[in-house]
């Protein structure tokens, strides 16, 4: 897969043929074989219908049965008979029938089943909508999704494929490949002979990399998430958004002209951007004055209704720039982002947990207190033992001791863990950092790294250079690498290793990274596809996240594809950031 030269972008599928199959199928189960004829949100407050029939469409969540035994429970109470079918999507678990029956309503229910396993957000972003899949896997070991993902993997496979290369790394990632390669066999290679549209796949675990899913997004579609959440690909703006009193749900995509210029620009950019396309559309509405009757009408008829959705929509990115500007203001977004920083390079550690001892002790935010303990642990391969029991006993005196299940939960998962004896000499490089310039700080690191056992982080960074050297400022408006991302300070470890392995198409040179990362890779070619790197679908790769993908690692291998001719399409089981991540850890299992 040569990289050289190539500039053009292949065309991406038409996943328009997903959300017809979705849309039929959920129009035959619920009018067809179910006679609904009205839709209600399923929430806490208790449903009111005079209907003889009840159909809930439900995840298959503990919480969800508990939700829909009650209404049962309550009809019981009151006299009322009523048919009673629940349909799962994607699929039933055996979890939710033992609830209904401790309930004492399994008697009660028909169940079913709705395959519905891939949601197209975007032309290149498709999500499974599985956001506690992170949670499932990765800190239960519950492994009941992966029949989901591969299902979805061999739904895409007979669509877009045969894929002829899969690459992929992590344990969760190669269990995923081989139950979709055992379902395809079950098939009889269905899609085989069929010409391809998607080239490769490449499967990734979150695990591989959580220092980027930790770091404060700073390209405008991950501010806009951080600052708003987007849900399902639209976003709530509240008033302080749209100056009204309303509140205004918006569908982040393609289609909306101003986002799509602007979603994976850096922050720093976007105001000039926006500034200048206001006086662009104002120029337009001024040509109406030296215009005659004629070409009046053809301007109404043609241009004008174009206009005003542009600037409906124009005003409303301004106003969560704005929105997103204050807010970060009152955080220390710039202290913050400093800390992050110096945590990615190895620099004033000390002075970096003090941020964070600072950050936890005025409670500016018990997510963002354990995002940055997070940041500091995985970047040192663990705290020490006394800066460890220090943090944590100042969070729960902050926060609350109901937190010590978190930080069971994230020593569990290994976001947050103590060093063994002799692990670093963090302490010795501050003291020397404080005395000296960063850059000369830098060289004595790398000194005393070479006496002491080095973290992970520190030497997979180095190994595939995710800490850029420049010198002078990072150019954030022209861009020369993936780094942009997060203001010129780091590469994505995610987005970075897709690249190297696309460029050696395999794994070859990249046994000691695989090594750090613990290994569970694997580089399969299809026999049966001919294999020809010119060729246009060879150059679109479907990446996938198993636990969760960021608009920066989305943002970042957009920039990749665009430098070297590719064409990515996102697969992940759901957007994730590091708020998400952080909630995963403290919410109770429901």
């Amino acid at each position: 897969m040569a990289f050289a030269g190539r500039r053009d972008v292949p065309e991406p599928p038409d996943f328009g043929i997903l959300k017809r199959l979705a849309r039929d199928q959920l129009i035959y189960l619920l009018e067809q074989q179910h006679e609904v004829d009205k839709l209600y949100k399923v929430e806490s407050r208790p449903a009111l219908s005079a209907s003889d029939q009840f159909c809930f469409l439900v995840r298959p969540r503990i919480r969800t049965m508990r939700y829909i035994a009650d209404i049962i429970n309550a009809d019981k109470m009151s006299g009322r008979t009523r048919k009673y079918k629940i349909i799962f999507s994607p699929q039933k678990f055996y979890a939710c029938e033992m609830v209904l029956e401790e309930e004492g309503v399994f008697g009660d229910v028909t169940c079913d089943e709705w395959s519905f396993y891939l949601l197209p957000l975007d032309e290149d972003i498709i999500s499974m909508e599985l956001p506690e899949f992170f949670r499932d896997y990765f800190l239960e070991g519950d492994h009941r999704w992966i029949n989901s993902v591969a299902r979805a993997l061999q739904l895409l496979n007979s669509l877009y494929g045969p894929f002829s290369k899969a690459y992929g790394i992590g344990r969760c990632a190669k269990m995923s490949y081989e139950l979709w390669r055992d379902l395809e066999e079950e098939s009889e290679g269905e899609g085989q002979g069929r010409k391809p549209e998607i080239g490769n796949i490449f499967l990734m675990d979150r695990d591989t990399d959580y220092v980027t899913a930790l770091c404060s997004q700073v390209v405008y579609e991950g501010l806009v998430d951080d600052t708003f959440r987007i849900k399902c690909g639209s976003v709530d703006f509240g008033p302080d958004v749209t100056s009204s009193d309303k509140s205004i749900k918006v569908l982040l995509n393609a289609q909306d002209k101003v986002f799509s210029q602007i979603r994976n620009e850096h922050f720093s950019s976007v105001f000039g951007f926006l500034s200048q396309k206001s006086r662009n559309l104002q120029a337009q509405y001024d040509r109406r004055r030296g215009m005659d009757i004629k070409q009046m009408k053809n301007f109404v008829s043609q241009e004008l209704k174009g206009l005003k959705q542009e600037h409906r929509l124009l005003s409303l990115h301004i106003g969560a720039c704005e929105s997103i500007m204050k807010k970060k203001t009152k955080q220390d977004f710039q202290e913050m982002m400093k800390a992050e920083h110096s945590l990615l390079e190895g620099f004033d550690i000390r002075e970096s947990t003090s941020f964070i001892e600072e950050h936890i002790d005025r409670q500016v935010s018990p997510i963002e207190s354990l995002r940055l303990m997070c940041l500091l642990s995985i970047t040192e391969n663990g705290l020490n033992p006394k800066d460890y029991r220090s943090l944590k006993t100042q969070y729960l005196q902050s926060y609350g001791p109901e937190h010590l299940l978190t930080f069971h939960n994230l020593k569990r998962i290994g976001l947050l863990t103590e060093q063994s004896a002799g692990d670093t000499l963090t302490a010795m490089e501050s003291k020397v950092s404080r005395l000296v310039t960063d850059r000369a700080a830098g060289k004595i690191t790398d000194a005393f790294n070479s006496l002491a056992r080095k973290s992970n982080f520190r030497a997979i960074s180095k190994k595939l250079g995710l800490i850029p050297r420049v010198d002078g400022e990072y150019d954030l408006k022209m861009p020369r690498d993936m780094a942009y991302v997060f203001s010129g300070a780091y590469v994505p470890l995610s987005c970075k290793i897709i690249e190297q392995v696309l460029e050696r198409r395999g794994w070859l040179g990249l046994e000691e990274v695989v090594r750090l990362l613990n290994g569970n890779e694997f580089a399969v070619s299809d026999s049966t596809v001919e294999d020809n790197p010119a060729w246009d679908y060879q150059r679109i790769i479907l990446a996938v996240f198993l636990g969760g993908c960021t608009f920066s690692e989305i943002a970042a291998l957009r920039f990749l594809g665009k430098e070297r001719g590719f064409k990515f399409i996102f697969l992940t089981t759901a957007i994730t950031n590091s708020s998400r991540m952080m909630e995963a850890m403290i919410e109770a299992k429901a």
